[in-house]
């Protein structure tokens, strides 16, 4: 464990430092974009040096290095507020739409991936997996304006009423109210969509993940000795399969975590939801760089910590992996 732990600080070093040279060397520079576009050249080394921006790359990082092992990740350029401010009021919202995503995308896939290895081979497994194989391969940001332009703005030329149409921006619905119940509703309504993209997505994934390791086990030999001694359906997946396939979907569980929170980036900007994706993309566009880099310490350790508790997990789900 002190061996992974050890590797796992290494391993998020390396991208912190890789992703601030990356960021430093790009074209433009946030106090370039701060200025009018008539400002005095003066303006723009004044921003520069204020921020810092006129040193070598090598005494930034060492600064900002040094900022970040007392718990400082600097502050924002364009906000002028403090980054663990601007990500402490981001993160819930993209945890929220993670998480009721990632749930969704299990209950779903997992059921799909069963359902096609039981009938492998057969017109719906054939079905099924064109349909997962499409929906998983399309762009998120693409799914996300067709969704919109089907569910909102074609329910409107359709002349429905406005409550049987999805909200496509925002979180809340601007110039109301709202209070108690009502306010959780209108949130659930303009979450529907979001939602919906990030699972379509991710249960498409699961789907065939499952499929695979489901048909697998299911090839067994223990599987078919089950059968022969009379074993019913239920207790051939419940008993058997679904037992020896959880460490895997274990494993696929923590990892899917903060692939979830990374990908809501553009469904996070489509839908002009405030969380840590879209912080991040007007952080990017603006050349804000201690967003940036606040935002990759999250994404970055959200990762290595789901691989370290996928590697913690896996040896007590399966017995086989302890030695």
């Amino acid at each position: 464990m002190v061996r992974r732990l050890f590797g796992a600080a290494l391993l998020l070093w390396l991208v912190l430092t890789i992703t601030f040279v990356l960021v430093r060397l790009a074209p433009g520079d946030a106090a370039s974009l701060l200025v009018p576009p008539d400002a005095p050249a003066a303006e723009a080394q004044r921003l520069r040096s204020e921020f810092g921006l006129d040193r070598p790359i090598a005494v930034q990082y060492a600064r900002w290095g040094q900022a970040l092992l007392h718990g400082d990740l600097g502050e924002s350029f364009a906000l002028h507020q403090p980054v663990s401010r601007v990500l402490a009021d981001a993160l819930p919202v993209s945890l929220s739409l993670g998480l009721a995503s990632l749930a969704l995308t299990f209950l779903l896939g997992v059921p799909i991936g069963i359902a096609q290895a039981a009938r492998r081979g057969r017109v719906l497994d054939r079905a099924l997996t064109v349909l997962t194989t499409t929906v998983y391969a399309a762009p998120s940001f693409w799914l996300a304006l067709a969704m919109v332009a089907l569910f909102t703005y074609g329910a409107a030329s359709l002349g429905l009423g406005a409550s049987w149409r999805l909200p496509a921006f925002g979180i809340h619905t601007p110039g109301t109210d709202l209070h108690g119940w009502s306010r959780v509703l209108d949130v659930i309504r303009h979450a529907i969509l979001p939602v919906f993209i990030l699972t379509a997505v991710g249960a498409a994934g699961v789907a065939r993940y499952a499929r695979s390791s489901v048909a697998d086990v299911l090839s067994q030999d223990f599987v078919r000795t089950a059968r022969a001694k009379g074993a019913s359906a239920r207790t051939v997946y419940f008993r058997h399969v679904l037992r020896n396939v959880l460490p895997a979907l274990t494993v696929l569980f923590a990892l899917a975590l903060p692939g979830v929170v990374a990908g809501s980036i553009f469904v996070e900007v489509v839908f002009v939801w405030p969380g840590v994706g879209r912080a991040m993309y007007s952080a990017i566009t603006a050349r804000d760089y201690p967003v940036v880099m606040g935002a990759t310490v999250i994404y970055a350790s959200l990762v290595l910590f789901a691989n370290l508790a996928a590697d913690v997990a896996l040896p007590v789900l399966d017995p086989r992996r302890r030695a």
